[in-house]
């Protein structure tokens, strides 16, 4: 059976249960809501630069490293991932053209 995004998220939760000083995801957790999303630009900026720079391995690690780091930031904030696929979910009726263009200005 493939590894997803719900076994990567359930694994997150199990981490941050532990001890920040034996779990990294815990220790990030710790630090705050704004270092999380911190991390997550972090590794979002990597993954445009290796897309740019055509380096598909390094691409899908870099690629890795935001959906983590996403999924903590999603737990330290408390927005669960069903939330998350509920709204993708909810896209799946209309074109991404027609969704966008329905939103209204912020």
């Amino acid at each position: 059976m493939p590894f997803t995004l719900d076994d990567l998220d359930a694994r997150i939760a199990l981490r941050a249960a532990a001890s920040p000083d034996e779990s990294y995801t815990a220790k990030l957790i710790s630090r705050g809501v704004e270092k999380c999303a911190q991390k997550l630009g972090e590794e979002a900026t990597e993954a445009v630069i290796a897309a740019v720079m055509d380096k598909p391995g390094e691409l899908a690690k870099e690629a890795g490293d935001v959906l983590y780091h996403l999924l903590v930031l999603l737990r330290a904030t408390g927005v669960p991932l069903s939330d998350v696929m509920d709204v993708l979910e909810s896209r799946q009726s209309q074109s991404g053209l027609a969704e966008k263009a329905s939103r209204k200005p912020s």
